[in-house]
C-alpha cells in the first residue's frame, strides 16, 4: 500500500529554517523530519512513498538522489585516470520513493489530486510531512478495514490549534470545523487511510482537503476516527523542533521504534 506525504508547504511559522529548505526537510537528530515519518511507516511494513512536493521541491529530490551515496561506505579510486567506485557497505532503507512537484501554491486537496495517477485505483495512506506519532499503523489499517467507510483519520486529544473534530460514540466523525484557541478536543493528527473514492471529493488545485472534502465526507457519514491516546507532535516552530531534538537525544522519542 502506498503512503502519500504532504510536503509542499513553505512552513512560514518556522521561517528561520524554512527560508532555506522545505519544512519537511528540517532536521531533527541530523535527519529530515520527513525521513522520520517514512521510518515510522517502514517499521510497519509500508515502503512505497509518494511525496507531494512544492516549495523548494528540488531540495527533496536532491536529498533522495544523494541518499545512496550518503548512506554507503565507498572507495573512490582515481589511480587509473578514471573514477572507479567500490561500494563496501550500504545502509539503505528498502524504499520506493516518488517525488512529485505538485505546485508552489496548490492547496492540500489539490496536491492529493495531482498524484492520483501514481496512486491508481487503490486504497492508500496519507499524512502530513511535519509531525511524528507512535500510532500503531497496522491497527489503524485494521480499524479502517473493519468499518468500510471511505476515510479514516487519526484523532488525538491535545490543546492545539488544529481542525476540531466532534466524534460520536460509534467513532463516526459528526462534524469538522476550523481551529479555535479555546478548544481542548480531539484534533486531526493526519495518519489517514483513504479509499480511491476520495478523489471524487476533490475538485482542483484550490481545494483545501481539510475543508470541503472532509465536510462532505462528514455529511455522508463516510469519515471515521481512530482514537490515538499516545504520542503525537507536529513541528510548527523552533520551540517544537527543539523539543523533538531533545527527546531524540535523550533516547526517549516515542515515534522512533526502528533499530539504528
Amino acid at each position: 500500500m502506498k503512503v502519500v506525504i504532504l510536503a509542499g508547504g513553505a512552513g512560514t511559522r518556522i521561517a528561520e529554517e524554512s527560508q532555506y529548505k522545505p519544512k519537511p526537510m528540517i532536521e531533527i537528530g541530523g535527519k529530515p523530519i520527513l525521513w522520520h515519518i517514512m521510518k515510522e511507516y517502514s517499521y510497519y511494513g509500508f515502503n512505497e512513498f509518494i511525496i507531494c512536493a512544492g516549495y523548494k521541491q528540488h531540495i527533496i529530490k536532491e536529498w533522495f538522489a544523494d541518499y545512496f551515496l550518503n548512506n554507503s561506505d565507498i572507495t573512490f579510486d582515481y589511480t587509473k585516470g578514471q573514477n572507479e567506485m567500490t561500494i563496501h557497505n550500504c545502509h539503505l532503507d528498502l524504499w520506493k520513493v516518488t517525488v512529485v512537484d505538485t505546485g508552489l501554491n496548490t492547496m492540500t486537496g489539490g496536491r492529493i489530486r495531482r498524484v492520483r495517477k501514481y496512486i491508481g485505483n487503490e486504497r492508500f495512506m496519507l499524512t502530513y510531512g511535519d509531525g511524528v506519532c507512535d500510532v500503531d499503523i497496522q491497527k489503524l489499517l485494521a480499524f479502517h478495514q473493519s468499518h468500510g467507510k471511505i476515510a479514516t483519520l487519526t484523532a488525538v486529544l491535545q490543546e492545539q490549534q488544529k481542525g476540531i473534530l466532534n466524534i460520536g460514540g460509534d467513532n463516526a466523525v459528526k462534524s469538522f470545523r476550523e481551529k479555535n484557541l479555546a478548544d481542548s478536543a480531539a484534533i486531526n493528527a493526519g495518519y489517514m487511510v483513504l479509499e480511491p473514492e476520495i478523489f471524487d471529493f476533490i475538485e482542483g488545485d484550490d481545494t483545501v482537503f481539510e475543508r470541503e472534502p472532509m465536510e462532505r465526507l462528514v455529511e455522508r457519514g463516510e469519515l471515521m476516527s481512530y482514537m490515538h491516546r499516545g504520542f503525537w507532535q507536529c513541528m510548527d516552530n523552533g520551540r517544537e523542533k527543539h523539543m523533538l531534538e531533545k527527546m531524540l537525544a535523550a533516547g526517549r522519542a516515542p515515534w522512533k521504534k526502528w533499530d539504528e
